[in-house]
C-alpha cells in the first residue's frame, strides 16, 4: 500500500537559475544537481493537496489543505538507470499532522504556518493565490492563467521542471532516503501574469535572500491530477 494518497491540484511554480554552489549543501548522499541546458534552478512551488489518505486512512481535518515549498532537482544512478528526483529545502503546511509525518517518517523539512489558497475562475482567467503569515505579513505567489490547461512542449524547461518522479532527502552524510511519486503527465496553463512577494531570506535563509529582488526565470502552472508517494528506500 502506498504511504499517501491525494491529489495535487493548481500547482504554480515560479521557477529561478541559481548558482550551484548554494544548493550543494543541501544534496543528499548519492545524488547529484541536475541542470537543465547547462542552469540549475530552485523553485518556489505552490500548490493544493486535496482527499489526503495515509496508508488509505482519512485523517480528520487533514484532507484538503495548502503547501508552499521551495524545491530543487537532482539525479540518482541506480546501477542501471537514471532517476531524476526533488530534494525539499522547505515544505510548508498548516496541518501539524501532515508536518509530523513528513518530518518523522521521510526526513523531509516540514513547518507549520498559517496559511491561505484562493482560486477564482471565469470565462477569461484562472487566478490562483498561496499564502503564508509570516510575523504578521501574508506572503503571497499569486498567477494568472489561461481558463483551460493544454500539453508542454517535450524538452521545455516545463517539462524539465514537472517530470521528476522521485524524492530524495538526506538520513547522513553517507546515506539517502529514496521515495517514488507516481502521477501521469499534467497539462500547463498559460501563464498570463503572477505576483511574487516573498521574503526567502527570512523563511529559506540568507543563501536565498536575492530571489526577493528577481524575476522568476519561467513561472508555469500546471493542472495536477490524482499522485501516490510510495514507501522509503535506503541508499547506502
Amino acid at each position: 500500500m502506498s504511504f499517501l494518497t491525494a491529489s495535487w491540484k493548481k500547482l504554480c511554480f515560479a521557477n529561478y537559475a541559481i548558482d550551484p554552489e548554494i544548493l550543494l549543501p543541501y544534496v543528499p548522499a548519492h545524488t547529484e544537481l541536475d541542470f537543465f541546458e547547462g542552469k540549475c534552478y530552485v523553485s518556489l512551488v505552490g500548490f493544493l493537496f486535496d482527499d489526503v489518505k495515509l496508508k488509505g486512512i482519512t485523517i480528520p481535518f487533514h484532507k484538503r489543505f495548502e503547501e508552499i515549498n521551495l524545491r530543487f532537482y537532482v539525479k540518482h544512478f541506480d546501477g542501471k538507470r537514471w532517476k531524476r528526483g526533488t530534494v525539499f529545502i522547505s515544505e510548508i503546511v498548516q496541518k501539524p499532522a501532515i508536518a509530523w509525518g513528513a518530518n518523522t517518517l521521510y526526513n523531509e523539512q516540514y513547518s507549520v504556518y498559517k496559511m491561505h489558497y484562493k482560486h477564482d475562475l471565469n470565462h477569461d482567467e484562472n487566478f490562483f493565490s498561496y499564502g503564508i503569515e509570516l510575523e504578521e505579513q501574508w506572503q503571497l505567489f499569486q498567477v494568472a492563467t489561461a481558463p483551460e490547461p493544454t500539453t508542454y512542449a517535450p524538452g521545455s524547461i516545463t517539462e524539465f521542471i514537472t517530470e521528476h518522479f522521485w524524492g530524495y532527502s538526506r538520513k547522513s552524510a553517507t546515506e539517502s532516503w529514496e521515495y517514488e511519486v507516481k502521477h501521469p503527465l499534467w497539462k500547463a496553463y498559460d501563464v498570463l501574469d503572477y505576483e511574487i512577494i516573498f521574503d526567502f531570506e527570512k523563511l529559506y535563509g540568507e543563501a536565498f535572500a536575492e530571489l526577493a529582488t528577481r524575476d522568476p526565470d519561467s513561472i508555469q502552472c500546471m493542472d495536477g491530477s490524482a499522485i501516490s508517494i510510495e514507501g522509503k528506500k535506503l541508499i547506502k
